[in-house]
């Protein structure tokens, strides 16, 4: 079984936020925010570290905390992101956050992509909407690191290209050497002239090799579930498919028991799992 990537320092104790202000505030899409944050202590900030994929509890005071993936470069400093779909009370009192407020954060948790296996090997990424969040983490760790991987593949739909997250990134990732990317919208529209097709079509219709090859798929249920197929007719293994689940975490460390999947928890065992790990647990996907 593939052994994930369990690293990253701590900014503090595990159960006790550390205070930190909001830097800016990026509208993603009508309904998803980007929060670039810092830590109010410069030593925090500066021995905070953590892997593409791993996550952190965002908490503001009166309203509760939540889990996000850290959807920022591993290897920025002096701030991280997060990326948050508005869904209900504390997600909506973050989407109240601007420039300049105070919040809280715990992190890093959980496990990150075991990207140090993939060295060598192509990696095949395929999100959709707000499961974009955690593969950018990872595709600007790639990038970062373009030498150690082979060839990359991205896929990355929405609804409409209003559903799009990260206009500048998508801008730039398109004319990046070495990167395959699609951009691609369910339905043609007026103004949009490209990409147009379910992911998992796209995805075939890509047609990346699964030799030697790794995916990596997040975003809504549904999308996973026939990428999942679409992947498996093209000859991809269940050992070489990853993803990432965010779903049911509340402490973060293992304590309250709301995200177990049979024996693991996916805030310390996961959020990362490959298909092979997820298809020895209660059926998730």
């Amino acid at each position: 079984m593939t052994t994930i990537a369990q690293a990253g320092r701590k900014s503090t104790e595990p159960l006790r936020p550390e205070p930190a202000t909001v830097l800016e505030v990026i509208q993603e899409t009508p309904n998803i925010r980007t929060l670039r944050l810092a830590f109010d202590d410069p030593s925090v900030m500066e021995a905070f570290s953590f892997l593409p994929g791993q996550i952190g509890q965002l908490s503001v005071l009166g309203a509760g905390e939540s889990t996000f993936a850290i959807s920022s470069a591993p290897s920025g400093s002096g701030s991280f992101e997060f990326s948050i779909m508005k869904a209900g009370v504390v997600t909506g009192a973050i989407h109240e956050l601007a420039a300049g407020d105070r919040t809280a954060v715990r992190a890093p948790m959980g496990c990150g992509f075991p990207t140090d296996e993939w060295k060598g090997k192509n990696i095949v990424l395929v999100a959709g909407g707000i499961g974009m969040a955690p593969l950018r983490s990872l595709l600007f760790h790639l990038l970062d690191n373009r030498g150690d991987y082979g060839e990359l593949t991205l896929v990355y739909g929405a609804r409409t290209p209003a559903d799009l997250c990260y206009e500048a990134g998508r801008a730039d990732w398109q004319q990046r050497s070495g990167l395959d990317f699609t951009a691609t919208i369910d339905a043609a529209c007026e103004g949009w002239d490209g990409c147009v097709g379910l992911v998992p079509n796209v995805l075939e219709e890509r047609g990346p090799s699964p030799e030697n090859s790794v995916a990596v798929t997040c975003g809504p249920p549904i999308m996973i579930r026939f990428t999942l197929q679409s992947l498996s007719k093209m000859g991809f293994r269940e050992e070489q498919i990853y993803t990432t689940l965010e779903r049911r975490m509340k402490c973060g460390i293992g304590i309250c028991g709301r995200c177990n999947l049979g024996p693991k928890y996916v805030c310390t065992d996961g959020p990362v799992f490959s298909l092979q790990e997820l298809r020895e647990l209660p059926e998730e996907l």
